[in-house]
Parts: structure tokens; C-alpha cells; sequence
């Protein structure tokens, strides 16, 4: 009988240790993961903020199977986090590139196509009717609404659809401006 309990206190006893080997690596591995999307956190909620809820999810997912002791999900699970992580930040990083390029494109446009809007327009005004081009009246004031929307959007801080709506009006503006027989500005 005291053999038998020998045993069971030497294989309780084993067990305890061999959950408290597996525990600080967990433990550590947690707060790992914790700070690795904490450090990625705020670009992430100024550039892709609808993709970080599912990605802390799987973080309280992981911080309940450590308050579980199930270590060996925590252990299995946080590889896969930080590969969720690195892509969220990669996708922070995308957004925050296009919107520079974006800013950058509106900038240039906001240079140019008002000028070529108001010379097209000074050329209309300086024609007969006569002598236009079908449809070039209504492409001007086309042009001007578009632009009109798109500095709006530029106002709003969306250089995106700025620039999108930009370029319309860019390109429909060197057809007209071709129509008309104008040079380049």
C-alpha cells in the first residue's frame, strides 16, 4: 500500500511539474502575442481598422485556453497568431501606401486640372456655338460637376476618391481640349 502511494504522489508529483514546465512557456508566449499586435495596433486601427476585431479574437480565444491550462493550445495556436498579425500589418502597411500615392496623385491633379477645365472653358466661351463640337457644353459642365465632386472628397479627407474622380475629369478634359482643337496646357 505505501508503494502504491509512493507512486501516486511521485506521479501526481510528475504531473505537476510537467504542467508547470509547459505553463511559463505559455505564459511567455501569451504576452509574446500580446505585444506583438499591440505594437502593430495603432496603424492597424487608423488604416484597416475593420480587420483587427477578428484577429483580437483569436487573441482572447488564446488567453482563455491559458487561463484553461491547456497549454498545448496556447502553444499551437500563437504561431498561427503571429502570422495573422504580420499579415495585418501588411495590410496597414498597403493602405497607408496607396493613401500616400493617392494624396501625392490629388496634389498633381489639383495642379493641373483646373487649369485645363478653365482654358476649356475660356475656349468655349471664345467659339460660336456654331463652330463646337456636339456635346462639348454639357461635357464642360460634366467636368465641373465631377470636379466639384472630387475636391469635395479631398475636403472630406478621402484622397482616394479624389484622385478617382480626378482622373475622369482629367481624361474627359484632354479629349474636349482635343475636340476644340486646343494645345496641351
Amino acid at each position: 500500500m505505501r508503494t502504491a502511494l509512493s507512486l501516486l504522489a511521485l506521479g501526481a508529483s510528475a504531473l505537476l511539474t510537467a504542467c508547470a514546465s509547459k505553463e511559463e512557456p505559455a505564459r511567455l508566449a501569451v504576452e509574446a502575442a500580446e505585444t506583438t499586435l499591440n505594437d502593430v495596433r495603432p496603424d492597424v486601427q487608423q488604416y484597416v481598422p475593420d480587420q483587427l476585431p477578428p484577429v483580437e479574437q483569436k487573441l482572447a480565444a488564446i488567453k482563455d485556453d491559458y487561463a484553461n491550462k491547456d497549454y498545448d493550445a496556447v502553444m499551437s495556436a500563437v504561431p498561427k497568431f503571429r502570422e495573422e498579425v504580420r499579415a495585418l500589418q501588411e495590410a496597414a502597411v498597403a493602405k497607408a501606401t496607396q493613401l500616400a500615392a493617392a494624396n501625392n496623385e490629388w496634389r498633381e491633379l489639383n495642379k493641373e486640372v483646373p487649369k485645363l477645365v478653365d482654358a476649356i472653358e475660356q475656349q468655349v466661351k471664345n467659339l460660336k456655338a456654331s463652330n463646337l463640337p456636339p456635346n462639348v457644353k454639357a461635357d464642360l459642365e460634366s467636368m465641373k460637376a465631377t470636379w466639384a465632386e472630387a475636391s469635395a472628397a479631398a475636403t472630406a479627407g478621402n484622397t482616394t476618391e479624389a484622385a478617382d474622380k480626378g482622373r475622369i475629369v482629367q481624361a474627359k478634359a484632354r479629349e474636349v481640349s482635343q475636340q476644340l482643337g486646343m494645345s496641351p496646357v
